[in-house]
This record gives C-alpha cells, structure tokens and sequence, in this order.
C-alpha cells in the first residue's frame, strides 16, 4: 500500500495531495479511482480512497481515521560522524526505516569526508529526500530530519539537552554496560546516539562525551564499520522501545 505525506489540512474528510505526489501518483503510478492508500499528516496515518483527481492535486477521502501508528515511544537522535557519502546515505535509509527521529552529520577529527560550505546546502537537501523516500516506503507517519553538519562541540551542546547519550565504543565492562544503558530508558524519552566516523574516535573527544554523562557501552567483540554500527545501534533501540517500553 503506498504512502504519501500531506502538510494540506483535511477539508469535509478529504485530503487533497499535491506537488510531486501529485505526479506520481497520476503518472508514475498511475492510481485508479477507488484505490486505497496512506496518507500521513502531523504525525498521524490514515487511510484513505482515491476519490478523483483534479488538475494539480489528488482527491484522497478519509475511509478511516488514525489507521496505524509506526513511531517508536522514545525520540532516537543519530549524531552520526561524517562518513563517505555513499555509506551516509546508506545510513539514512537504513536508520529511518528503522524509526530514528532525526540524523545529524557530525564533523569529527577522523572525519575522511570535509564538506565544502558552499555545498553543504545542495547536499542536506539530497540527504532529507532520502529520508522522505525512506519514510514513504516504511510507512512511517512523519519524515525525520537530516540537519546540516555541525561540529563535534556543537553536536555535544545538542545531546546535553537530551536524556541519555549513549556511544558504542571499548567499553570497559563490554555488554553489561549496554544492558545497564537500555535499562535506564523509559518511554518518552529522548535518546542520543553518538557514532564515529571511518577512522573512529579519537581519545579527547570520547573523554569529551564522558564530560557530559555519555554511556560508553559495547556492541560486541567485533570492530564493526560505521553504517553497521549506527545501523545496529539504532536497531537494538528500536527493539527495546517495541519490545519492553
């Protein structure tokens, strides 16, 4: 069943879908009347029925009111350290379908990738719409945000305002030192997620993110590459949030 996102309000139980849904709907997937599909709108899903199209918008009819609720019951931040581009994009999709909340590049010190300023604009404008398309396809009900990189200070002043800060890295006391992060989660909360870029962390800014209250924890005795550490950091939260929360 296909999924498309709507800032348009309802008007007498209908939805009119228009901009490059518009489109696609009538040309690329050329809708009947009658289909049903999704249509999410301030973080609801709802049901709807093609009734028609007009010349610039799709006439979708409410059939039945918040349908389905795909959001997790904890807000999951990915500060994720600047990867090549093509894994940060495989990071993206990977990690909203998954439920992140929003994705923030970080510019770390063993950060291989340096983004030009100039560019930095065009290539936030790539990564949201990798999101978009990944929301749609995991019929989530709202689209995460993928922010402009920030530096490693300002992503740290950004998880300060968050409840817990979690860093997969050489824990100490390996997974027990997960086990005891996931229990301290309650529904609700907002959840960091600090991940380190092809080279890895460096010494000062772990101890930096200790500074703040970070939970250093272990994601098993294997060095994993970036995207699969975010991916399955992201994934262990989502598991827990659906399964104990």
């Amino acid at each position: 069943m296909y999924n498309f996102f709507t800032e348009n309000t309802k008007i007498n139980g209908k939805f009119h879908i228009t901009g490059s849904d518009y489109n696609h709907a009538k040309n690329v997937l050329r809708m009947k009347k009658g289909e049903q599909f999704l249509v999410s709108q301030g973080g609801a899903s709802h049901l709807c029925e093609l009734e028609d199209f007009t010349d610039n918008s799709v006439i979708a009819k409410i059939i039945e009111e918040n349908y389905q609720d795909t959001s997790l019951p904890i807000e999951i931040y990915l500060f994720q350290g600047l990867p090549k581009a093509d894994k940060l994009e495989l990071i993206i999709q990977k990690t909203v379908e998954l439920g992140v909340h929003s994705i923030i590049p970080v510019e770390m010190k063993r950060s291989i990738v340096k983004l030009d300023e100039k560019k930095k604009d065009g290539k936030t404008a790539r990564w949201q719409a990798i999101a978009e398309s990944a929301s749609k396809q995991s019929k989530r009900t709202s689209i995460p945000t993928v922010e402009t990189a920030i530096s490693y200070q300002k992503a740290l002043d950004k998880a300060k305002e968050l409840d817990i800060l979690i860093v997969p890295y050489e824990s100490k006391n390996g997974m027990q030192d997960t086990v005891d992060a996931l229990q301290l989660i309650k529904a609700g909360m907002k959840i960091g997620v600090l991940i380190g870029p092809e080279g890895g962390f460096e010494d000062s800014e772990i101890q930096k993110a200790q500074e703040i209250g970070a939970k250093i924890v272990s994601l098993g005795k294997r060095i994993l590459r970036t995207e699969t550490a975010s991916i399955t950091t992201v994934a262990m939260l989502m598991l827990h949030a659906e399964t104990q929360l």
